[in-house]
C-alpha cells in the first residue's frame, strides 16, 4: 500500500470518526433535551397533583368548620331561646311585683 493510499485511509477514518462523534453529540443533546422535558412535565404533574391533595384538604376543613359553625350558632340560638324564656317569665314576676308595690303605696298614702 503506497503513502497515499495509507492517508486517504486515514484521512476517511477521521472524517468517520468525527461523523460519529458528531452524531454521538446531537444523540446526547436529544437525550438531554427529551430527559429535561420529561422532568418539566414530571414536576408539573406533582405539582398539580400537590396543588388538588391540598385544595381538598382545604375544602373538607372548610365544610368541617361549616359543620362546627352551624352546631355552635344552633346552640347559641337554643341558649338565646332559653334566656327569652325565662326573662319573659321574670318580666311577668316584675311587673306584678311592681303593680303590688305600686297599690301598696296608693293604700298607704290614701
Amino acid at each position: 500500500m503506497s503513502r497515499t493510499d495509507i492517508l486517504s485511509e486515514i484521512k476517511e477514518a477521521e472524517q468517520k470518526a468525527d461523523q460519529a462523534v458528531s452524531n454521538a453529540e446531537t444523540e446526547k443533546k436529544n437525550a438531554v433535551a427529551q430527559a429535561r422535558s420529561a422532568a418539566v412535565k414530571r414536576k408539573q404533574a406533582e405539582v398539580a397533583k400537590i396543588r388538588a391533595d391540598a385544595e381538598a384538604a382545604i375544602a373538607a376543613e372548610q365544610a368541617s368548620l361549616e359543620e362546627s359553625k352551624a352546631a355552635k350558632i344552633a346552640e347559641g340560638e337554643t341558649e338565646a331561646a332559653g334566656i327569652e324564656e325565662a326573662a319573659r317569665d321574670k318580666i311577668k314576676e316584675v311587673n306584678d311585683f311592681l303593680t303590688n308595690e305600686f297599690e301598696r303605696a296608693i293604700n298607704a298614702s290614701s
